[in-house]
Order: C-alpha cells, then sequence, then structure tokens
C-alpha cells in the first residue's frame, strides 16, 4: 500500500472511495481499465490518508441531508479495511451527521461492521449491495480468487436482513461460455430469495471490456481456461459490451423468477431506491420536540 493527501472525497453525487486499488483479483475488474487513470499497481493499494477528516469536513457543511455511497470503483472491504478500519470511521461520522449510506461489496468482511450499519438504518436508511456472480463455488475461487466465496456472501445477506438492513444483488458480470447457464443464473436467483433481497440490479447477461481489463483478463483465461481468449476473439473481437449467446433467454429466466418471488427487478427503480434519503419516522418526532 501507499499514501496519498487527496483534495475531496465526495462525488458530485455524494459517492466515495476510501482506497484505489484492489487485492480480491476478480479477473474480469472493469476498474482495471485505463480510461480511470490509475497510475500505479492495481494490487498496491492507495490510500487517502486524510479522507476522514475530508469527509467529516463535507458531512458538517452539507446544507441538505442525503445517501452516501462507496464501493463503486474499489471494494471497500479488501483485507487493509479490517488493519486500517477507514469505512468504519466513514461509518460512525456518517451516523453521527445522520445521513443514510449504501455500499457494493463482495465481501462478508461487511459483518464486522453490522452494529453501525443497522444504527443508520434505524435513524434514516442503509443498504447493502452485494454482487454475486456464480453458483458454483469452486468457479467463483478461480475468477474471485482472494474474496469469500458466494455461499459465504449469502449467508452475509441473510444476516443483514435478520437485523432489519435491506439488501440489493448485483447480478454481474456473466461470463459468456463460463457462467452463462441457467442452472447458475437459477442457482444464483434461489439464493437471493432465500435472503430475502429487496432487489436485483442486472443490466444484461454478458459483461465490458475496454483496454486495461481486456487484457488482464484475457492473460487470466489463458492460465485458468486455456483455448477460451481465442473463443472471445473470434466472437466479440474488441467490442466493449460482450454479451452472452444465451443473453435473451436467461434474461426471461432473470425477470419471471424475480417476478415469482417478488423481488424488484427494475433497475431504475431499485437506482431510485438506493439514492433516496428517507428519515424515519421516530427522528422526525424527536426533531419536533426538539424545537
Amino acid at each position: 500500500m501507499h499514501f496519498v493527501t487527496a483534495k475531496g472525497i465526495l462525488s458530485s453525487k455524494n459517492g466515495m472511495n476510501l482506497y484505489r486499488g484492489c487485492s480480491h483479483g476478480c479477473i474480469y475488474c472493469d476498474s482495471r481499465s485505463k480510461c480511470y487513470h490509475m497510475e500505479h499497481a492495481f494490487e498496491d493499494i492507495e490510500v487517502k490518508e486524510n479522507a476522514i477528516a475530508l469527509l467529516e469536513h463535507s458531512l458538517t457543511h452539507k446544507r441538505k441531508k442525503c445517501m452516501i455511497s462507496t464501493g463503486s470503483m474499489t471494494d471497500p472491504y479488501i483485507p487493509l479495511e479490517m488493519e486500517l478500519g477507514n469505512v468504519r470511521k466513514a461509518l460512525q461520522l456518517i451516523l453521527e451527521h445522520g445521513f443514510g449510506f449504501t455500499v457494493i461489496t463482495k465481501s462478508d468482511r461487511i459483518l464486522r461492521d453490522i452494529d453501525l450499519l443497522q444504527k443508520i438504518n434505524e435513524k434514516t436508511k442503509c443498504v447493502v449491495q452485494m454482487t454475486l456472480t456464480t453458483y458454483d463455488e469452486d468457479l467463483c475461487r478461480k475468477i474471485e480468487p482472494n474474496v469469500c466465496t458466494t455461499q459465504a456472501r449469502v449467508t452475509a445477506l441473510k444476516k443483514l436482513h435478520d437485523a432489519g438492513i435491506p439488501t440489493v444483488v448485483w447480478l454481474s458480470p456473466i461470463l459468456p461460455f463460463i457462467n452463462d447457464t441457467e442452472e447458475n443464473i437459477s442457482g444464483i436467483l434461489k439464493m437471493c430469495a432465500a435472503a430475502k433481497v429487496h432487489g436485483i440490479i442486472c443490466f444484461g447477461m454478458g459483461l465490458t471490456l475496454r483496454e486495461g481489463n481486456r487484457e488482464y483478463f484475457y492473460s487470466q483465461l489463458d492460465r485458468l481456461f486455456p483455448g477460451l481468449k481465442e473463443k472471445y476473439i473470434r466472437a466479440y473481437g474488441n467490442q466493449y459490451v460482450i454479451d452472452s449467446p444465451n443473453a435473451n433467454r436467461l434474461m426471461y429466466l432473470f425477470h419471471q423468477t424475480c417476478e415469482k418471488n417478488n423481488i424488484l427487478h427494475n433497475n431504475e427503480q431499485i437506482f431510485q431506491y438506493l439514492q433516496t434519503f428517507e428519515e424515519k419516522e421516530t427522528e422526525k418526532q424527536l426533531s419536533i420536540w426538539d424545537y
């Protein structure tokens, strides 16, 4: 790891990244793309040493409460977080200042902070988003080697639900010729139903590849699935959006299964839910008495 001094911490849409880079080793990671201008080795985690001070300043001076988000570029629950604790410090500030929170992760390390997540959700709204890609545990260990397996993530989703914290799953990416099967999609959806997730985000059955992440992905295909890189090149060339040949059938299965299990599956509605700040009735009543 290495430290940098950041100029700011919140984006215009109130997203934050406490770290840059990741050690999960997922073979398809879009964050490796050159367009993000990461000027250091991806596994050499960049730590924003003044992030917590910047966040406190931003929350103190915001005129209107909102949802604060993290995890769009770097999974915040990398192993280094268990040593530095910056996410937990951020959660404490978000709770103290009365903001909502949502996070995207692949790690059951999030359960370390279930107490703070629960307290935020009692005051406002806290939503945990978890990425699931494969029902097969052995395949999961191949394509996402340094993070907990799908079953551990689903167990975390169940524990979060039991704590009253709403959850959303990202069904992404679906890799052609690897996990684009009815068995895989059905298996993941069955897990989601058992975990009582609020919604599932799915932009289609496929993945995106561009300069930077394409080269890494292909090198991992050579290592893990010999001969598959050539099949990708023949089928897709240098396309950005890589759709599974089974995309239509799998999307139909996805929507039908979500309907059957009363799981929200409209991306626009889910994002609106994630972005909408809510103040719980008890907080409203307390604020009236305070005056």
